[in-house]
């Protein structure tokens, strides 16, 4: 049975069409094989494949060719090909918009990040590597503190090119002219006779171009006879309505040398201001400011009579203008001025200035009471009570004061300084009841019995106590009033009126104030971190009466914050007496017992006191209450050493080894015998600590410099490596290997121990200056400089280093080094240390005493910096100056830097003193 099913491979079958080309439709061009044409038949020509194409194109409807522009698809409106039939409606053009929007959005937040990054890159590249005027910028400024003297001073500039230099500029000679020889020769002789024109005249005559001749003669005797006729006729020879009038000529000629002479330029300006005026004034004839400034040109013209008339026509157009009266009162002498202004009163009889300047001009104290006129003016008030000469009388102005102006704070104040301390009392009360909303009121109050307390030194202590205890209430029931009156000031507020009352001498007002208002408007758990600033920002302003104030409120609400106690105890040291520090440190101990700090500054200042006995005490009731404590241990042992008591030091350091048995007691006892020569036994304590606490490394430090100190520099040299294994971390082990190899004469196994060091702690300053030190004693400056390049590239932020970069180079480019410091490293103090002594260097004194301020404020730790400071205040500075160092160093106690802690640990200087530490170190600084 046939299948009906057609057959999909019939085609292969069908000839192909006549346009075909075989590759035609996947881009290719058409070819043909050598099956299909046989050998050496070629293809079809270009003609026939444009052709065919043409009509491929057309069978298939495109209504185009591949030979159509690219530009079609970018034109909507004459679009075709494969969305030819497509309409081009609204939605695609603002799909297109859309699009066009993200784009350039993301363009320009691109943008943004690009301009940003290439700004910050700009900037960094400018701070590497400044302009040459950026850099001596600084100079600039400078040159305009240069005078005209050190102008002139300058030298000029010789020749730098280093070039022959032309003979014949310097070595050219010029034969002088016979008139010149003649003519100077005759410049020293005298004429011995007048020429006959003259001595016909009888005067000098000089030919003018007409042809006549000027008698100057004559001149000079007409000009001397008209002065001598002005003087006699001013002088009293002519008689003005029968009489004379005196006037001396030696003053009328000092009168008119004063006359100033003004320029042809200011004559202009005035020319244009006086238009100006004019012009004003006549646009607005009640513009009372216009008729002020007129006259005040006239005046500086020094036409007086214009500037009164002036003045007087603004007076006519301006009566209601207080100003202008009072002008016009200052251009008139003194009586005229009175007249001014009792004709000022009738226009403006309310004004306090009109009447306070005609009070001014009276000179009897019965003439100056204008109060008749303006009862509730309070300045006149105030002037009329400081006319009085008796208090009795100025208490009665006042009190009738207070009954016109009840309202015054400031006039029932006057009136209650005057009283007595009863009748101020109720002088207060009366103003409490008619201002009830006047915090001043309650405050005078609270000062006043605080004066009453003191102001018997016989009083009883326990009327004092209560008067004292009347001052908080008063506050309290103010501040009470005051929030019920809905007068509600700010903790700020409260807070600059105790300041004020501390200034003026009222200190227990002040601290109630504290008390009642300190606590307002600060949240609970805000509370400490708020009146811990309170009181810093009082002691900087230098109010320590409030700082004072702020703590103990503080320390009534947190009694167990040892460091709020500290503070306060800091606080006392600095600015308060010696009892009441004690009594301050003595309150801190029973709040909070388990405080060493606070029981170590307990005995030190007892200690410092002289008190030896009384801080053995101390230190006893802390060993009660810290059986355990090494700092109070180490403390009654140094106590003992220092007092000569070496024996009892021992027998504490013994207990404390076997009561609190830490390793820095083990150490410190180690340190305490070989400080005292025990040597023996000072190694016995370390072998013994090296078996309890292997991994303390002062232990090996100890032991490694003893036996240094011996010579015996195997054993040392085994107890720096048995430490390095123990603290691979510890740099000043390292170091001191190094050196102990660098004294045994072994440079090279110095280096390559620091170059292990900085291979296991990179990065590390004091391994890079250490190993420049090394170069630098062994004679190799350049290979030091090497080092120290490196150094800097791996701690770019190190003072250390920088501050040994800047003395490696030369004198000249100290100073841009300098700078490259100071940016890397603005706040190390060894920097600005360093910079100071630049300043030293150049003898700019004031600037290196303000450097060397700076550093010792970045860190006052570092002793090298004070010993600095104080070698060159000995040689630029005063006594005083060199005291202040002395008393400053002594306050910081410093203990670190290089060669502050080789002079202080040095078994020659145990026992000293921070001054004779200081002092030997100033000595040793080179």
């Amino acid at each position: 049975m046939a299948s009906n099913k057609p057959n999909k491979l019939a085609f292969l079958s069908m000839p192909a069409p006549a346009s075909y080309v075989a590759g035609l439709g996947r881009g290719a061009s058409g070819f043909t094989t050598r099956s299909d044409i046989g050998p050496a038949r070629e293809g079809p020509s270009e003609e026939v494949i444009a052709e065919a194409r043409r009509k491929r194109g057309e069978e298939e409807g495109g209504g185009g060719g591949a030979d159509e522009p690219p530009e079609q698809f970018q034109d909507p409106d004459n679009e075709f090909g494969l969305f030819a039939s497509g309409t081009y409606e609204a939605d695609d053009e603002e799909a297109d918009l859309i699009y066009d929007s993200v784009d350039r959005n993301m363009d320009a937040r691109r943008r943004i990040r690009r301009e940003a990054r290439e700004n910050e890159e700009l900037a960094k590249h400018r701070a590497e590597r400044p302009k040459l005027q950026q850099q001596f910028a600084d100079l600039k400024r400078g040159l305009s503190a240069v005078t005209d003297e050190e102008w002139d001073s300058i030298p000029e500039v010789g020749n730098l090119t280093r070039r022959k230099r032309r003979r014949e500029m310097y070595d050219r000679t010029y034969a002088v002219p016979d008139s010149i020889i003649v003519g100077d020769r005759s410049k020293t002789e005298y004429e011995n006779a007048l020429d006959p024109m003259q001595q016909e005249s009888g005067g000098l005559e000089t030919p003018l171009e007409s042809g006549t001749l000027t008698n100057f003669v004559e001149i000079g005797q007409a000009r001397d006879k008209i002065l001598s006729l002005k003087l006699d006729q001013i002088s009293g020879t002519a008689n003005i309505s029968g009489s004379q009038t005196s006037v001396d000529p030696k003053g009328y000629l000092t009168s008119l040398e004063s006359v100033v002479l003004k320029t042809d330029a200011e004559i202009g300006d005035i020319k244009r201001a006086r238009q100006l005026f004019d012009s004003l004034v006549k646009s607005n004839p009640k513009h009372a400011p216009g008729w002020i400034a007129a006259a005040c040109l006239e005046e500086h013209a020094g036409r007086m009579v214009a500037a009164r008339k002036t003045i007087k026509m603004g007076c006519d157009n301006c009566p209601k203008s207080e100003d202008i009266w009072l002008e016009a009162a200052r251009l008139h002498n003194n009586q005229d001025a009175k007249v001014i202004l009792a004709n000022a009163v009738t226009h403006v009889g309310q004004s306090v200035k009109i009447w306070l300047a005609a009070a001014d001009l009276e000179h009897e104290v019965t003439s100056k009471k204008p109060l008749e006129h303006i009862p509730n003016s309070v300045r006149l008030w105030k002037e009329t009570v400081n006319l009085e000469s008796s208090v009795v009388d100025a208490r009665i102005l006042l009190s009738r004061a207070v009954e016109v102006i009840p309202t015054s704070v400031e006039l029932w104040l006057a009136l209650a300084r005057l009283e007595t301390p009863e009748r101020a009392k109720a002088v207060l009360n009366k103003a409490r009841k008619a201002m009830p909303t006047s915090h001043e009121i309650w405050i005078a109050a609270g000062r006043l019995l605080e004066q009453d307390a003191y102001s018997d030194p016989d009083k009883p202590e326990a009327d004092r106590n209560k008067l004292l205890e009347m001052v908080d209430k008063t506050i309290e029931a103010g501040v009470r009033e005051l929030r019920r009156h809905q007068v509600l000031l700010t903790r700020e507020q409260w807070m600059k009126e105790a300041e004020k009352c501390e200034e003026e001498g009222s200190p227990r007002t002040c601290e109630a104030i504290v008390k009642a208002t300190v606590a307002m408007e600060v949240e609970e758990e805000d509370r400490l971190d708020t009146w811990v600033g309170d009181a810093e920002s009082a002691e900087a302003k230098g109010k320590v009466g409030t700082a004072r104030a702020v703590l103990a409120y503080a320390l009534k609400v947190f009694p167990d914050k040892r460091d709020l106690w500290r503070r306060a105890a800091m606080l006392e040291k600095a600015h308060g007496t010696r009892e009441s520090l004690d009594a301050i440190l003595s309150r801190a101990v029973h709040h909070c017992p388990q405080a060493e700090v606070l029981w170590l500054m307990w005995a030190k200042e007892k200690w410092l006191t002289g008190d030896v006995p009384a801080a053995r005490e101390v230190l006893e009731k802390a060993f009660i209450a810290n059986p355990e404590s090494e700092q109070i241990w180490l403390a009654a042992v140094k106590l003992e050493a220092e007092n000569g008591e070496v024996g009892v030091a021992r027998e504490l350091l013994t207990r404390a080894r076997m009561v609190a048995d830490t390793a820095r007691i083990w150490m410190k006892s180690a340190v305490f015998e070989r400080q005292h020569g025990q040597i023996s036994t000072a190694l016995e304590i370390l072998s013994a600590a090296l078996t309890k606490f292997p991994k303390f490394p002062k232990l090996y430090m100890i032991q490694g410099q003893i036996y240094q100190d011996k010579k015996d520099y195997p054993t040392a040299r085994a107890s720096f490596s048995a430490g390095i294994k123990a603290c691979p971390k510890e740099v000043t082990l390292w170091i001191l290997a190094s050196r102990l190899e660098e004294a045994d004469g072994k440079s090279i196994k110095s280096r390559a121990l620091l170059e292990k060091a900085r291979q296991i702690i990179p990065a590390n300053d004091q391994l890079w200056a250490e190993a420049v030190g090394v170069e630098e004693r062994a004679g190799g400056a350049t290979q030091a400089k090497a080092v120290l390049a490196r150094g800097l590239q791996e701690c770019p932020t190190s003072g250390t280093l920088w501050s040994l970069s800047i003395w490696a180079e030369p004198r000249p480019s100290r100073k841009s080094r300098s700078v490259d410091a100071l940016k890397k490293s603005a706040d190390d103090p060894v920097i600005i240390c360093t910079v100071a002594r630049l300043f030293w260097a150049e003898r700019k004194i004031e600037k290196a005493r303000q450097w060397f301020e700076r550093a010792v404020k970045t860190n006052e730790d570092l002793g090298d910096t004070w010993a600095w400071w104080l070698k060159f205040e000995r040689q630029h500075g005063t006594k005083e100056y060199q005291e202040e160092v002395v008393r400053r160093c002594i306050a910081a106690e410093p203990h670190h830097s290089p060669v502050w802690q080789s002079i202080a640990k040095d078994m020659k200087h145990a026992g000293k003193s921070t001054k004779d530490i200081l002092e030997i170190v100033a000595q040793e600084l080179r």
